[in-house]
């Protein structure tokens, strides 16, 4: 996900749009798994931290705005509707403006890094220079803000092929820039990369301990924007809600 600077949020109200939200995306080459070695500002899971990775991950999915509980997302995922995905054609990432200022220097990104993040310290320019972030798609510790990549949990692409190619510019906006829905996650720049723009029938976390959370987020975005989701879309949402024990 590349570095930009803009913003915006749309709420659930039918007609009205709210408040406008930001952020920036910093983007690392993914790091090479297989040369067994870990990169500075990187923590692998060790070998009986299991426990421990489960209660970051819970404290992870405690921060997300609007995650609703299994059967909240179950109800949701009934409700929509299914169809094939539409053409790519006019389709273009500047037509999801993201991302922009919040105020104080700080822009969506350093929000998220912010809510995402835990003993995260700013400079004068809202910039993470300090923290710990757990990488919960494939549950990676890591202590260097730009290391981090900020997902869209339904990417902008997979949006604009299940409905947002209808939207006006200040919808996508807001979409690109939402925070009141679990729709933005910092995760590393390599889990970014592979998932890039495919649905949970293409791509799922590594960590399958994360599905829950990710099929109850991915299905609460795509009702909150009223988006179509395709026949093996909800099969596989509806494997990983599944996996909940909520």
């Amino acid at each position: 996900m590349n570095h930009e600077q803009r913003q915006r949020t749309w709420g659930l109200a039918v007609t009205v749009l709210a408040v406008t939200l930001t952020g920036c995306s910093t983007v690392t080459e993914p790091t090479p798994a297989a040369s067994g070695v870990t990169p500075a500002g990187v923590t692998a899971p060790s070998e009986g931290s299991a426990a421990g990775a489960e209660g970051g991950q819970e404290e992870a999915a405690s921060k997300l705005p609007g995650l609703p509980s299994a059967e909240e997302a179950r109800t949701a995922l009934d409700g929509l509707k299914v169809a094939t995905q539409g053409s790519m054609a006019g389709y273009s990432r500047a037509k999801f403006a993201h991302w922009s200022s919040q105020g104080d220097n700080c822009d969506t990104r350093e929000m998220v890094l912010q809510r995402d993040g835990s003993d995260v310290q700013r400079d004068d320019e809202c910039r993470a220079v300090s923290g710990k972030w757990v990488s919960v798609y494939e549950n990676k510790t890591f202590t260097v803000a730009a290391d981090l990549d900020i997902d869209h949990t339904v990417p902008l692409a997979n949006a604009w092929r299940s409905g947002a190619g209808t939207w006006t510019q200040a919808e996508r906006e807001a979409f690109a820039n939402d925070l009141t829905h679990p729709q933005l996650l910092a995760v590393s720049a390599a889990t970014n990369r592979s998932k890039g723009d495919q649905g949970p029938d293409q791509w799922q976390p590594p960590n399958q301990s994360y599905w829950c959370t990710y099929g109850r987020s991915w299905t609460t975005v795509k009702a909150a924007y009223k988006l179509t989701i395709t026949q093996d879309e909800k099969a596989m949402l509806t494997k990983m809600l599944d996996t909940c024990t909520l």
